[in-house]
């Protein structure tokens, strides 16, 4: 069956949005917001697949570039403003909406065009404008500058509206929820799909083909929330495989692990899941050694999550949880868990942070609020949050093992560390790859609910390889 829509009123969840953004705007301000613009391939004509940019998105749910939008706290109403196209335009993209439908497809105020924008603000008396300015904490990326014709004209702050919008994406509404479980549904369903049709002698990007296959056929997923890791083997020890460099071509082979990393997204919101699983349908004991450390660290976080609890003590639990699985099967020697962790030596084999905000971007905004700063460390610099979970927030947890030769080897030729570490037994699995397990928690009031719905245990997952079906709904 084909379900191409989650049960959702978007008009209103953005309607709903819109008011609560206008109720922590400065009284009596009028906000101006500009949509994403189409993007080309280098000095071509040929137009990239178009996605709207995420805090324009979180407004207006609108799906055309080019577009403006106008917030007014006072009156608490909103203005689209639209391209003025002409025949040209209707020739080659079909007919254009009329401001009436715009008004009605996107459920606003009130719709003009863009180059009457300058002229709608001075006829309302605006003298100041808000705007969105400053850099996302997450990628380090500026806020391209508001520009419009005869912006000149008012006074600009751009003091206040980034962090009004990005506490606000922080805690989701329950439309928005229902949304992202829909993407989420969506997004496991294709990994089982994935899992049963897994096997030797397949390429990476064949698995890669199947969930975007299933994700846009069944779901109406146009599009993926990120690039596909799909790393098999000694791949899946490369953190984000699947680049331009390394894209998913890799032959499948009989007794290594397949580590994906997919996600579709729907409405602009994202999924993000990941599953790790043998080739061949069956782990091998010393596949489900490691695979079971990862799954105990992701339950151990699971279980803990809920509002009040810091991010930072959830990816330190994660770590210890692998430490001190690592000390159990030998691979570390000749200490306790708390000496490794005081050395650093489970994040030999995590060097990375467990896991992210996540919506209307893969990382999402917020991880960073005013008064918390990066974290110092070795793994704790890694983190893309540091703050404490709130009820509504939606956060991956996706904690992993990896063998990589660029850690391990300078780690095994370190005098400081090299007594702790097993050097027969890790050079043994220097070619394994790796595990990651990825699921996506909203956090409610009480704790957690697991958004994502894969076969997690080796003996479910061993099931639903050799063809049984996986109750994902």
């Amino acid at each position: 069956m084909v379900a191409t829509s989650p049960d959702v009123d978007l008009v209103a969840m953005h309607a709903e949005i819109r008011a609560a953004v206008m109720g922590r705007m400065p009284p009596g301000s009028t906000a101006v917001f500009r949509g994403g613009a189409a993007a080309f391939r280098h000095d071509t004509d040929h137009e990239h697949l178009f996605r709207q940019e995420s805090h324009f998105h979180y407004l207006f749910g609108v799906n055309e570039p080019g577009l403006y939008g106008v917030l007014h706290e006072s009156t608490r109403t909103a203005t689209l403003l639209v391209p003025r196209h002409g025949v040209e335009y209707e020739i080659w993209c079909g007919k254009l909406p009329s401001q009436s439908m715009y008004k009605e497809r996107y459920g606003v105020d009130k719709v003009m065009f863009v180059d009457e924008l300058s002229a709608y603000l001075s006829d309302l008396g605006v003298k100041k404008i808000q705007v969105l300015q400053g850099v996302n904490s997450d990628s380090g990326t500026a806020i391209s500058p508001m520009a419009f014709d005869g912006i000149e004209r008012f006074e600009v702050d751009g003091s206040v509206l980034l962090e009004i919008l990005t506490e606000a994406r922080l805690i989701k509404t329950a439309k928005e929820l229902a949304v992202m479980q829909y993407v989420n549904d969506i997004s496991s369903k294709a990994h089982v799909h994935v899992m049963q049709n897994c096997r030797p002698g397949l390429h990476e990007f064949q698995l890669e083909a199947m969930f975007v296959h299933f994700t846009e056929f069944y779901g109406g997923c146009r599009y993926q929330s990120y690039t596909c890791i799909c790393g098999s083997g000694p791949n899946g020890a490369v953190l984000h495989y699947g680049h331009a460099g390394a894209p998913n071509d890799a032959p499948v082979k009989d007794g290594g692990m397949c580590l994906l990393d997919m996600g579709a997204e729907w409405h602009c919101y994202a999924s993000d899941i990941t599953c790790s699983f043998p080739a061949n349908g069956k782990f091998s004991p010393e596949q489900r050694v490691i695979y079971e450390i990862v799954l105990e660290a992701q339950r151990a976080v699971e279980s803990v999550a809920r509002p009040g609890v810091e991010w930072a003590d959830m990816h330190s639990l994660a770590l210890r949880v692998i430490g001190t699985g690592l000390l159990r099967h030998r691979f570390l020697v000749n200490a306790t868990v708390d000496e490794a962790m005081a050395l650093h030596l489970p994040d030999l084999f995590m060097p990375h942070g467990l896991g992210h905000l996540m919506g209307l971007d893969t990382h999402d905004v917020g991880g960073y609020p005013r008064g918390r700063t990066r974290l110092t460390g070795p793994s704790l610099s890694r983190l893309r949050m540091n703050r404490p979970l709130q009820a509504g927030m939606v956060v991956t947890n996706e904690p992993g093992l990896y063998f990589i030769e660029a850690l391990l080897l300078p780690a095994l030729n370190d005098p400081k560390l090299s007594t702790f570490l097993n050097r027969d037994k890790i050079m043994d699995h220097l070619t394994f790859g790796g595990i990651r397990l990825e699921d996506d928690l909203v956090i409610t009031e009480n704790g957690c609910r697991n958004l994502t719905r894969v076969p997690r245990s080796v003996e479910d997952i061993e099931r639903v390889m050799a063809g049984a079906d996986f109750p994902c709904i």
